[in-house]
C-alpha cells in the first residue's frame, strides 16, 4: 500500500531538475525513472521548453515569501494542472493513486506531479520544509526531509562552506 506516492519523489524530482537542468528532453525523462516514475511518455518537440515552465511556475512556490502565499501558488498550480485522482494498479505493483492521466504528454504529467507531491510534502513534513540553500551564493533548492526539520543546505559543501564563514566570523 502506498500512502503518500508523490509527496518526497516528487517534490525532489522537481528540485533535482531545477538545481541541474538536463539538456535535452531525454534527460528529462531518465530523471524522472530516477525518482521512481515508471510511464513512457510518448515524444512531443515542445517537452523540453515546457517542462522549464513547469519547473519555473514551482520555482515561484520555492521562493514565496510566506506559508500563505506558498499555499495560494500551490492551490493555482493544482487547479490550472486539470488532474484529477485515479486509483491504479498498473504492472500488478498494488493499488495507488495517480493524480494524472495516463495519456497525457511529460510536461502535462509533470504539471500535475509536482504541484501535489509539494503540497503532499508541505502538509506531511510541515510548509517551511521547502527553500532555497541557506548558503550564498548557492542557489540550489533544499527539500528538507530530515527527521528534526532542520535541513538548510543543499549539500555536506555547502554545509561546511557555511560553517567556515561562521567560525571566521567569529574570529
Amino acid at each position: 500500500m502506498h500512502l503518500n506516492p508523490y509527496g518526497t519523489y516528487a517534490v525532489q524530482l522537481a528540485a533535482s531538475l531545477a538545481n541541474d537542468w538536463p539538456a535535452d528532453r531525454g534527460g528529462i525523462e531518465e530523471r524522472t525513472r530516477e525518482f521512481g516514475m515508471t510511464m513512457a511518455f510518448t515524444e512531443q518537440p515542445e517537452d523540453h521548453a515546457d517542462t522549464r515552465d513547469v519547473i519555473d511556475e514551482w520555482l515561484r512556490v520555492v521562493d514565496a515569501d510566506s506559508p500563505e502565499r506558498r499555499a495560494e501558488i500551490l492551490n493555482v498550480l493544482m487547479a490550472d494542472a486539470a488532474a484529477y485522482p485515479q486509483l491504479v494498479n498498473h504492472d500488478d505493483e498494488g493499488w495507488h493513486l495517480h493524480y494524472r492521466d495516463d495519456r497525457t504528454s511529460l510536461p502535462s504529467v509533470l504539471r500535475s506531479v509536482i504541484p501535489v507531491g509539494t503540497a503532499l510534502h508541505l502538509t506531511t513534513r510541515g510548509v517551511t520544509r521547502l527553500g532555497r540553500c541557506q548558503a550564498p551564493p548557492c542557489v540550489h533548492v533544499v527539500v528538507d526531509v530530515t527527521r528534526n526539520g532542520t535541513q538548510r543546505y543543499c549539500s555536506v559543501r555547502c554545509a561546511n562552506r557555511a560553517a567556515v564563514r561562521r567560525h571566521r566570523a567569529r574570529g
